[in-house]
């Protein structure tokens, strides 16, 4: 089992290319190596490979927070899970399962919403896509501070308040705020949710 993530820049043309695109090579970058792991192709579309599903939302939420607070700029992203039938060197050439998946949740329920799921396990993608819907209220409308401390908690799960404050040179109270805005813990919430049934899917 692997996970693919397929995404697309919003409103791409309304913002400096160079801009965006570095800002998102940045963040597809931590990932892993260009083209075995992630492409970037069509000029604003990427795909991403996350080997273990349990941590493909974690990516999601990564690169869209990233991008928010970097560009100021949102992606849609939609994410596949599933088993590889024939692995390329380069990943746009692969296939199976999950670049299935991948794509249908992409040509399809991103119509509605700007992150979505598709899985061998309908049960699932049902329950998780409301909960998606959900979440976005509060992500599609990060600021730039907002989306900035939300990707450095994600990043830092570890750190204290003070000590992202200090990273960022503002108050502990400030931070907290603005994690409040972000919906930081509940979306943490969904996503610890999301990384616990994706293993016992696997595992059964």
């Amino acid at each position: 089992m692997t996970s693919i993530l397929t995404g697309d820049i919003i409103n791409s043309r309304k913002k400096s290319d160079a801009f965006w695109l570095q800002a998102l090579k940045e963040t597809l970058k931590t990932f892993g190596k260009s083209p075995n792991n992630w492409q970037v192709y069509r000029g604003d579309s990427f795909q991403l490979e996350i080997k273990k599903p349990e941590e493909a939302l974690y990516a999601a939420l990564k690169i869209k927070s990233h991008l928010k607070k970097t560009a100021e700029i949102d992606v849609r992203i939609g994410i596949g899970v599933g088993k590889t039938a024939y692995k390329d060197v380069n990943i746009t050439e692969s296939n199976g399962e999950a670049f299935i998946n991948s794509g249908f949740a992409f040509d399809n329920y991103l119509k509605k919403q700007n992150l979505a799921i598709k899985t061998p396990w309908q049960d699932f993608d049902e329950e998780m896509n409301i909960a998606l819907d959900l979440a976005l209220l509060t992500i599609d409308s990060w600021t730039q501070n907002s989306a900035e401390v939300f990707n450095l908690s994600l990043e830092n799960r570890e750190a204290t308040q003070k000590e992202i404050a200090k990273i960022l040179g503002i108050t502990q109270g400030r931070v907290s705020e603005r994690q409040k805005r972000a919906g930081f813990e509940p979306i943490m919430n969904l996503e610890t949710r999301f990384r616990k049934i994706i293993k016992q899917k696997i595992s059964e």
